[in-house]
């Protein structure tokens, strides 16, 4: 199934697919779980339109790397071009939040840290980033305020709160455009919390936002 931007419930959004900005450690106690330190900026990188699937198709895990980590993060959909914008810019530019998985050859990550070397081989396989369909963010409240959980065989693994974010985010898209401009149909992951884990084929996920958007996918 190829990938296109959606609204939830609701029809295709008519922009491009682009690349995707990831932000790590963005909650202080995942860095803590997994004993990295709390970062004084952002930690940005990329995953390419090639890694993107849609959420609601059965998530095709690779097996020659090892086991594969699952991370919920909350998606930002950029409807204009933001290049060294500001806050209030870049807020302005938000056509659409939903929830995505930032799948993670964990093994191979920390590999690769422990070398010096870029993330990307773990992080940015085909298939490593499945993304939901958007919702507008005028129906969510405020960007502070955005809560999201992940169940696994009806059991809550994740629940994030943007409010427990080191960056907020405004300042996030913001500070992503100083680097590189964000296209309109970019994506921005804005990192994940605590609870990280592995994924085991027959594992059945729930997603849900703001009670709101509740997106269904399994492990094949």
């Amino acid at each position: 199934m190829s990938y296109q931007h959606q609204w939830y419930q609701g029809p295709r959004i008519d922009l491009p697919l682009g690349k995707v900005v990831c932000i790590g450690r963005n909650y202080a106690e995942h860095a803590r779980e997994l004993n990295n330190p709390i970062p004084e900026q952002p930690i940005l990188f990329i995953k390419p339109a090639t890694c993107v699937v849609p959420l609601e198709q059965p998530l095709q895990l690779p097996q020659r790397w090892g086991p594969v980590h699952y991370e919920t993060e909350l998606a930002i959909l950029v409807g204009q071009p933001l290049s060294a914008a500001t806050p209030i810019e870049a807020v302005e530019a938000i056509v659409g939040i939903g929830l995505a998985l930032d799948l993670t050859l964990r093994e191979m990550q920390s590999e690769l840290k422990a070398k010096g070397h870029p993330w990307e081989r773990a992080k940015s396989f085909d298939g490593a980033c499945p993304l939901s369909p958007f919702l507008p963010p005028d129906q969510l409240g405020p960007l502070g305020a955005l809560e999201f959980t992940l169940e696994i065989n009806g059991e809550v693994r994740q629940r994030g709160h943007s409010d427990q974010m080191l960056t907020a985010i405004p300042q996030l898209l913001a500070h992503a455009s100083e680097s590189f401009t964000l296209m309109p149909g970019d994506v921005v992951l804005t990192g994940t919390p605590a609870g990280v884990g592995v994924l085991q084929q027959g594992d059945q996920l729930a997603l849900e936002l703001q009670t709101l958007g509740q997106f269904l996918t399994r492990v094949t």
